[in-house]
């Protein structure tokens, strides 16, 4: 079994490139593979294998000269480094088109994170519930904070409710936001933000589209 110890500090990039690893360590893991080189990781991420072999090791994870990585300690490893081992409770806020579409998304308690309600304000979905999950007017979540150990909150609300929303949350406790909204949401420095915007990373696809465009007209 690999030993290792968690580092408080891991650079930002690393953090985001870690769960591709994992995910193709499933693959393998699938495939019957037992071992993996910094290399074949590098054929399937298109990630430089010097880059990946620095990343495994910020998290104190070598491989064995002309063997590679275990894929079971692999996984081992970078499930609970990334805290995918352990349940976090959520509560969703907006229970629209998007709200609705995480709720019903399976994937995320395999990861880690369990959404155990949501709220929102319209009378339509208010006292109802998706895949199993009960809406509560957004007036209870006072109450509901109460009852739930919960310090996450996936935000999907409207722009315009947006840090309306985020404020009522901060108030009652939540530490976490994991912000769907394209509204960078203003919160004190002791609250953690990340912000997912599905428009930023369809423009930057268009962009790149139109770039590529652009150099076919040009041969």
């Amino acid at each position: 079994m690999i030993n290792h110890v968690k580092i408080d500090k891991v650079p930002e990039p690393t953090l985001r490139r870690l769960p591709w690893y994992l995910s193709v360590c499933r693959l393998l893991k699938q495939r019957g593979e037992q071992f993996v080189s910094s290399t074949g990781l590098s054929k399937e991420t298109n990630i430089v294998a010097s880059q990946i072999a620095k990343d495994l090791s910020c998290v104190n994870i070598v491989g064995r000269t002309r063997v590679g990585y275990d894929i079971d300690n692999l996984l081992e490893v970078l499930e609970d480094f990334l805290g995918f081992t352990r349940i976090h409770k959520a509560f969703l806020f907006g229970a629209g088109r998007l709200g609705s579409a995480l709720l019903n998304d399976t994937g995320l308690k395999q990861f880690g994170l369990e959404v155990v309600a949501a709220f929102d304000t319209n009378p339509k979905v208010v006292g109802h519930s998706v895949a199993g999950i009960p809406v509560y007017h957004i007036n209870e979540l006072e109450d509901k904070m109460k009852r739930h150990n919960v310090k996450i909150g996936v935000l999907t609300v409207p722009i315009d409710r947006a840090q309306e929303v985020a404020d009522k949350m901060v108030v009652w406790g939540i530490k976490g936001i994991w912000n769907f909204t394209p509204l960078r949401i203003r919160v004190p420095e002791n609250i953690v933000v990340q912000n997912t915007s599905l428009y930023a990373h369809l423009s930057l696809m268009f962009n790149r589209l139109e770039g590529l465009d652009c150099e076919m007209e040009k041969k």
